[in-house]
């Protein structure tokens, strides 16, 4: 009787660890997604501001070709696993083109009047938009997930699993 009791204690630690395990495993592919979907959203931002770039060529060709080796060169690629300063590298690599094409722009009515040029600003304002709102959700799967890691008795298994805390994207200025 003794040896069932100890086995069914075990077993229960057992079942225990690995419903803890499977609760953060789903937590931590919340915030890996989320940041997963920032990183599709930047990159159709960078896609929308190399048309805007190749748009200004004829306008502004050394600034354009300048902006677009700056783009080729800083631009990365933003994956589940992309730590929250890659993120506002990228975002601040995207606001300070746009800043530059907005430049350009004041200076050549016909640009701004270009129809393309039009839907491309669209394109691009949508993304920051969409980009906004998955820094919402990122934050929140984070703050969720971290929650949960510094709960008891979670907290105790949580490093031997190796889970642990992550960042928050952090708010940037709005340029726009």
């Amino acid at each position: 009787m003794g040896y069932t009791i100890v086995g069914a204690a075990a077993a229960l630690l057992v079942m225990w660890g690995i419903s803890i395990q499977r609760r953060l495993a789903g937590m931590d592919e919340n915030v890996n997604h989320a940041m997963s979907q920032i990183g599709v959203q930047l990159s159709s931002c960078f896609d929308a501001l190399t048309v805007l770039l190749d748009l200004t060529k004829g306008y502004a060709a050394h600034e354009s070709q300048t902006l677009i080796e700056m783009i080729r060169s800083h631009r990365s690629e933003i994956a589940a696993t992309s730590a929250p300063q890659e993120v506002l590298k990228q975002e601040e690599i995207i606001s300070e083109t746009l800043e530059r094409i907005l430049v350009v722009a004041e200076q050549y009515p016909d640009l701004k009047s270009n129809e393309k040029y039009a839907r491309y600003m669209n394109a691009v304002d949508s993304y920051e938009k969409m980009v906004r709102t998955s820094r919402l959700i990122y934050n929140d799967s984070v703050t969720r997930l971290n929650r949960e890691l510094r709960m008891f008795p979670t907290l105790l298994l949580a490093g031997v699993f190796g889970f642990h805390r992550r960042e928050y994207l952090e708010a940037v200025e709005d340029h726009s």
